[in-house]
């Protein structure tokens, strides 16, 4: 029996904060792509050290899927607008797919790019780039490699265009010893082929690690930064004592990089990740994060109350202003006390991390400039959904729940972007039309007055999907979805659906007349 065995001189070591980043990590394994390693990939995904165990990679569950029925090949459609597109598998494959990102490229709204943690990779990696020429009806597969065989294939993805139409991923990349830092791939010819693996994010601390990282490209033509790639993560040293927000940024394509920490480090058990960004027409990088003190009991940050911090940066990314407090957000209560950064959807061990997704209006209305941000709040008896709007650069904010006060089922994982007219799109998993309140489904919602009122909740989904056949058994469905404007009258919205037996990285939306 296979075992990897952790010396209690070393759990000893390990305070809550570093247990809180093993789990948030989506560890994997490098040998080659055997049942054995797939088996790997999926324990380290869903599982975490606790004081005095080792960890049984033979006794954890491998891949429990149900039986996978591959998705009818269904063109991204729909009859005359308004209407809601039909759902088309990005991912595919009997193995889970989850985590999923989404970019249109400025340059041809017919190209999209997407992402997810994908484990029908082997043992290559975790990661799998997802690219369309057609609108999202059809799609091109390629697994993200590795640097060094020496590495652990990461996860976490994130994918970004450029004003040139170069396209951009990004991802956790590490090592036993190194830890985890965050690699780019570049790609001219819109995903058919792409450039070395190479670090963009290493590590602050010697032996420490990064995680959850976001990419944001500066695509506004009058920026003075216009073209520059931001990346955001939350950095943990050795032995999780200390955490850090950093961004790096390159004005080259990638060439260079620099790595810019944004306030002081924080003293666990405290903890700051994951983080979220968006840029103004002037260059100006906006930054949020979640900071949170995990209980005692727990060992997570389920059933606290975490904060929701701002900061940006006026030159390109090299300096930031003070933290500060911009929201306070109830966090779902961790039952399953699996040492997350946030608890468990109700009913479930599948974990809700409230990642603070930022957007900005960049049109010529009279919203212009507007910074929007959309997050969950735990009311006591289930998550709610608000999408915060400040209309002074992040000085400010006023929230606005965004479904009817009549909807007390569990709305998360939102996500939210702004259209070129100024239109507000959220979109998010929710949990209304089950009365047992555990299959979800995704909706969306639009906001034409800047954030102060959200029409009807529009349901996407083909078909309800249960959390247990995430692929593993209910304990991982990803931390986050995504969604795209490709010009004023298309929202794209991409999210993890278990219909065909096992989580897959799903894309649908709406399209206006």
């Amino acid at each position: 029996m296979a075992r990897l065995h952790v010396p209690s001189r070393f759990l000893r070591l390990v305070p809550i904060c570093m247990v809180v980043l093993l789990l948030s990590h989506p560890w994997v394994v490098r040998p080659q792509p055997n049942d054995a390693a797939l088996r790997r990939q999926e324990a380290f995904q869903i599982s975490a050290l606790s004081a005095g165990v080792g960890l049984d990679i033979d006794a954890l569950p491998p891949f429990v899927g149900g039986a996978y029925v591959p998705p009818p090949v269904t063109k991204l459609s729909c009859g005359p607008p308004p209407c809601v597109l039909p759902n088309v598998a990005a991912s595919a494959g009997p193995r889970a797919a989850n985590e999923t990102p989404v970019v249109v490229n400025p340059r041809n709204p017919r190209q999209l790019l997407a992402s997810a943690n994908d484990w029908n990779c082997g043992g290559q990696s975790l990661q799998r780039i997802y690219t369309s020429d057609d609108g999202g009806s059809t799609w091109t597969r390629n697994c993200v490699n590795s640097p060094s065989t020496a590495l652990l294939g990461g996860g976490d993805p994130a994918v970004g265009y450029d004003l040139q139409g170069n396209a951009y991923i990004a991802g956790l990349e590490g090592s036993y010893n190194g830890g985890l830092v965050v690699v780019f791939e570049k790609s001219s010819d819109n995903g058919k082929s792409w450039s070395t693996p190479q670090v963009a994010v290493p590590s602050m601390f010697t032996g420490g690690s990064t995680d959850k990282d976001w990419l944001q490209i500066d695509t506004n033509p009058k920026s003075p930064f216009a073209n520059a790639l931001y990346i955001s993560v939350g950095q943990f040293d050795a032995i999780g004592k200390d955490s850090q927000i950093s961004v790096s940024h390159s004005d080259d394509g990638g060439q260079t990089w620099t790595l810019v920490a944004v306030g002081g480090p924080v003293v666990a058990p405290t903890v700051v990740d994951p983080t979220a960004l968006a840029i103004g027409d002037d260059g100006t990088v906006y930054l949020a994060w979640m900071q949170c003190t995990p209980s005692q009991e727990t060992q997570s940050c389920g059933g606290t109350t975490a904060l929701l911090k701002f900061s940006k940066s006026t030159d390109g990314g090299n300096t930031w202003s003070k933290p500060r407090t911009i929201l306070r957000a109830a966090q779902a209560p961790a039952s399953c006390r699996n040492f997350t950064l946030g608890g468990d959807l109700p009913n479930t061990c599948e974990r809700v991390i409230d990642i603070p997704v930022l957007a900005i209006d960049h049109s010529d209305g009279p919203n212009k400039g507007n910074l929007y941000v959309a997050y969950f709040d735990w009311t006591g008896t289930f998550m709610k959904l608000y999408v915060a709007t400040s209309t002074d650069g992040g000085g400010t904010w006023a929230r606005k729940a965004v479904a009817p006060a009549s909807i007390h089922h569990d709305q998360f994982f939102p996500w939210v972007n702004v259209s070129p007219e100024g239109m507000v799109g959220v979109s998010w998993l929710d949990r209304r039309n089950d009365p047992a309140n555990k299959k979800y489904e995704a909706f969306a919602a639009f906001s034409n007055d800047g954030g102060k009122s959200f029409g009807k909740n529009i349901d996407l989904s083909a078909a309800p999907s249960d959390p247990a056949n995430d692929g593993f058994g209910g304990r991982f469905m990803g931390d986050y979805t995504g969604n795209a404007w490709a010009g004023n009258k298309t929202f794209y919205v991409t999210f993890t659906d278990t219909t065909t037996g096992v989580g897959q990285d799903f894309i649908g939306g709406y399209r206006f007349k």
